[in-house]
């Protein structure tokens, strides 16, 4: 985890994570190694449109569960 004094902590899957204040839920998912493009988000307990992710900005003990989405099939 980052110690940072301007770091926030927040909740992905379950686990403690920190990034800058002022970070987007892209930069995040970036930061976290994890492509934007191939996840869905949700963002404390609702699912967040796509279309929010860019002026979702995280704050002090947001919760995420982020699910990696697989193509494929029958």
């Amino acid at each position: 985890m980052n110690n940072h004094p301007n770091a926030i902590l927040l909740q992905v899957n379950g686990e403690a994570q920190s990034c800058p204040m002022g970070t987007t839920l892209p930069q995040l998912l970036q930061q976290l190694g994890m492509d934007p493009r191939l996840v869905a988000v949700e963002y404390n307990g609702e699912i967040l449109h796509r279309q929010f992710w860019d002026t979702t900005i995280m704050a002090t003990d947001d919760r995420l569960e982020v699910v990696t989405i697989v193509g494929g099939g029958l």
